[in-house]
């Protein structure tokens, strides 16, 4: 049976880098799983790679389908945003490993839906004072700026990856993003021994 592991932490830990880099390494085998989504697409962003943006039609169409495994709504300043993850034939755990980004929330519901011995986490930590500079860095670069909603989701990640509910998922492994190449050796040592 194969493993989905799941990337998860804060905003601007570097999961989305870290995702890419591991993706790319072809020992692992590991196939992508992406997201869906109803905000609007970023600068440099492609749909079907970084995640399906979608309607909040075909958000709806996906439910009434029973297809949607799990979905986080965020009422940002710019409206609400969802976040979900779809049985879309995506996933053959019988032929394969498979790699996704998520949420503390959407990583419980996906071990849910496959089972605990299959969905295994991969906690990226970094310095919070490091990760709002990358995100107002990152921010800068976007043709209209959302510094209020970029705020809003770093005050947000204290709450959702809490002690308690980091306690409560039952995630004890941290990978501590303190540099890129590093931080990817232990994770891909780390998925090997496991699959």
């Amino acid at each position: 049976m194969g493993k989905i592991f799941c990337i998860i932490g804060k905003s601007s830990t570097g999961k989305d880098t870290i995702y890419k880099r591991i993706l790319e390494d072809k020992s692992l085998g590991l196939k992508q799983i992406v997201s869906y989504t109803t905000r609007p697409i970023r600068a440099g962003e492609v749909d079907g790679i970084e995640y399906h943006f979608c309607t909040e039609q075909e958000k709806e169409d996906l439910r009434s389908a029973g297809k949607v495994i799990e979905i986080r709504s965020y009422n940002t300043v710019h409206g609400a945003w969802n976040y979900f993850t779809v049985d879309d034939d995506q996933v053959d755990l019988s032929k394969n490993n498979y790699l996704i980004i998520g949420t503390l929330v959407s990583f419980v519901k996906i071990r849910e839906y496959y089972g605990k011995d299959v969905v295994i986490p991969i906690y990226i930590e970094v310095e919070d004072g490091i990760r709002l500079t990358r995100a107002l860095e990152r921010e800068k670069k976007q043709e209209s700026p959302k510094y209020e909603e970029m705020c809003r989701r770093f005050l947000a990640d204290a709450k959702d990856f809490s002690e308690e509910n980091m306690k409560k998922a039952g995630i004890d492994k941290v990978f501590e993003n303190k540099n890129l190449d590093d931080i990817e050796n232990e994770i891909v040592g780390y998925i090997k021994s496991m699959i």
